[in-house]
């Protein structure tokens, strides 16, 4: 496009990079990346002269640039003089931004946005606020007498690091964003870490006989190539900060100071939608939750994990926790509401005779473990399901990576667990009772530990042939309802199958929100506490107990149990019918207040992080599985519902074969613990 306008493109470049240092004199076929990417600007038709812009002390990069290209020498961390001196010296009229560490950016995107920009009145143009095209595509236009204006009025550090960051914040400034026809966003074609480099080397290579690739040519090869895009995947864009969520701001932040990013894997926004998740919450109340900027979500998600099947912020445990506060929480002396819990539990489970409790599900599946074994004198486990992060469990994992994945946690490392306990641990499937008694026949087995029920129900009396098994070989069966129990009836779902263990183990809804477990069990059992040692301070709070107590009275009086399961119900029968309607095949599992749907696609994974993406915009934190509360509604279901049906009609199209990586806009959600660690 013919114009009296010097447009001068200035790449910032320099050594010194924190995350990857030297990255843009790296090689791929004797060319440095930042060789690759002035190259690669060289083919633009509009920009009339490209820049390098650096430190001064960064002199090993301006001995290998000089030779071809102009380079300014500036102030490293004042970034911003460092753009307005090299405009103003080469007397730009217009200024294009890239950062050194985009070697495969594409001039015919610029050039795209040069002509808009051209022909507008704009202050400032980018394609990366929000960004929509992939990180390493990413440019910015703006006048020089916007870049003045900046350079003069700037003052916060951040604002001089970042060049552009005073133009984003300031609402004077006319500003205007390109957005792609889909968003990716998600991938990574910059050279930010180590892992950025194999993927562009990749790239480089397969294009290496070509003059000149562009953003399809890109899109084409990710297409063909998706395993090795994602390679690089657990890395994040570097962005400004100002321009995402709150949430993904704290989860950033949260990566660098916390180790694993925060206490509970399943929390983690990766489960859900990487980069996108709102991650932290500011309050709760009922099923609705209020993120960091404020915005509200319905819960038809996880609640809390399980946590809270009375809804959050109940009013009434709520206001017997406040009291138990306002009269103080710990003493030298033990809180007697403890004591009133044992014998409530104890009334609603008569096989049991004593009670002991903790304040985590994974601390009460230890005790429980402790005192069987102190109690059997075998050492052996057989168990199924689910029971928590401790050494007697993770071993399984010794044996082989794979023993978990049929128990929820996929493609876990157990680094840090003793070798020896391998020998210890052996896990059987559900309803799979031909397998159970060869393990107990060939090993010696001295506890049977299991969920009662997570997805499949008990067939040809599974649960009763296993308390026979235990009664016949001396093994002493635990129950674990940390998840089950209070959901479909009040207290377990072993006293819905009429099977009672010798050892159970209740949480998550028991305190509704607030830390509390116990490990029931019978007295010649419970009684060898006393040769052993099991004790922690903090298992003598009173809130825990004291919430407890509200809940079971709560849960009594309004017979939750059946509310939530009747909910549930509703749920299962409607995504049913709805995946009929579309022609969608799923699988819908659990019990009713815990149930889940998987699509029977190779794309099930996907298809679960699209439904959380697009759920995202209707208000609600939904995946495929949900938790009943008391607080949800009929009417906040059929809401749901409506919207989740327009959803499935998009994935109906992508089993007809749209593609669905077009309009997915983050990295698939995480299944299992391998692309975490």
């Amino acid at each position: 496009m013919p114009t009296n306008k010097k447009i001068i493109c200035i790449v910032q470049a320099r050594l010194n990079s924190k995350r990857f240092k030297n990255k843009t004199i790296k090689k791929f076929l004797k060319k440095t990346m930042i060789e690759t990417l002035m190259e690669r600007l060289s083919f633009s038709k509009v920009i009339n002269e490209t820049i390098v812009a650096i430190p001064k002390k960064d002199k090993d990069l301006k001995k290998i640039l000089s030779k071809k290209y102009k380079v300014f020498e500036g102030e490293e961390d004042d970034v911003l003089k460092r753009y307005y001196l090299a405009a103003k010296q080469y007397r730009a009229d217009i200024v294009v931004r890239v950062t050194g560490d985009c070697p495969l950016i594409d001039s015919k995107l610029i050039d795209f946005g040069l002509k808009k920009f051209l022909k507008s009145n704009y202050d400032y143009l980018s394609n990366v606020n929000p960004p929509t095209f992939p990180d390493g595509l990413d440019y910015e236009i703006f006048s020089f007498k916007t870049l003045k204006t900046t350079h003069l009025k700037a003052k916060l550090k951040s604002d001089r690091e970042h060049v552009t960051r005073y133009i984003l914040r300031n609402s004077n400034f006319k500003k205007y964003n390109i957005e792609a026809k889909k968003d990716f966003s998600f991938l990574r074609l910059t050279l930010d870490y180590k892992e950025d480099l194999g993927l562009i080397k990749f790239i480089l290579n397969k294009f290496k006989y070509k003059k000149y690739f562009d953003y399809d040519d890109l899109l084409n090869l990710y297409h063909k190539n998706k395993k090795i895009f994602y390679k690089n995947s657990k890395n994040f864009r570097n962005t400004n900060l100002d321009l995402i969520s709150k949430g993904q701001k704290m989860w950033l932040e949260s990566k660098k100071v916390i180790a694993g990013g925060n206490m509970l894997y399943s929390k983690r926004p990766d489960f859900f939608l990487p980069e996108k998740w709102p991650s932290y919450f500011k309050s709760t109340n009922g099923c609705r939750v209020k993120d960091l900027d404020n915005k509200i979500f319905y819960d038809l998600c996880h609640m809390s994990v399980g946590t809270n099947s009375l809804g959050y912020s109940h009013p009434q445990v709520d206001k017997e926790v406040k009291r138990v506060i306002k009269e103080g929480n710990m003493s030298t002396l033990n809180c007697p509401e403890e004591v009133f819990l044992a014998q409530k539990l104890i009334k609603l489970h008569p096989w049991a005779d004593k009670v002991r409790f903790a304040r985590t599900g994974g601390e009460a599946n230890a005790i429980a473990v402790r005192l069987a074994r102190a109690s059997t004198k075998k050492k052996n486990i057989a168990f199924c399901g689910y029971h928590g992060w401790h050494d007697w469990y993770l071993a399984a994992n010794l044996k082989s990576k794979k023993n978990l994945s049929q128990h929820l946690i996929k493609g876990l490392n157990v680094d840090g667990v003793p070798s020896n306990l391998k020998k210890t641990i052996f896990p059987f499937m559900y309803n799979d009772y031909d397998q159970l008694k060869k393990i107990v026949k060939k090993n010696n087995i001295g506890i049977i530990k299991m969920e009662v029920m997570r997805n499949e129900t008990p067939k040809k009396n599974f649960l009763k042939k296993v308390r026979k098994i235990a009664d016949q070989n001396n093994i002493i069966l635990i129950f674990d309802e940390c998840t089950t129990g209070f959901r479909e009836t009040l207290g377990g779902l072993h006293k819905k199958f009429k099977v009672n263990p010798d050892l159970l183990i209740l949480g998550k809804a028991l305190g509704n929100g607030y830390a509390i477990t116990s490990i029931l069990g019978k007295q010649k059992i419970m009684d060898n506490i006393k040769n052993t040692f099991i004790s922690s301070t903090f298992w003598t709070e009173r809130i825990g107990p004291a919430a407890a107590i509200k809940t079971i009275e709560i849960m009594e009086k309004t017979q939750s149990w059946k509310k939530i399961t009747r909910m549930g119900k509703y749920i299962m029968k409607s995504w049913i019918k709805m995946a009929r309607k579309h022609n969608i095949k799923i699988k819908v599992v659990g019990i009713p207040a815990l149930c889940s749907f998987y699509f029977e696609s190779k794309y099930d994974n996907i298809y679960k992080t699209y439904i959380t993406q697009e759920m995202l915009k209707y208000g609600f934190l939904a995946s495929n599985r949900v938790y009943m509360s008391t607080a949800h509604t009929y009417s906040i279901i059929d809401k749901y519902l409506s919207k989740l049906d327009l959803i499935f009609n998009d994935i109906k199209r992508f089993e007809n074969g749209e593609d669905v990586f077009n309009y997915l806009h983050s990295l698939s959600a995480s299944e299992s613990f391998s692309r975490l660690n």
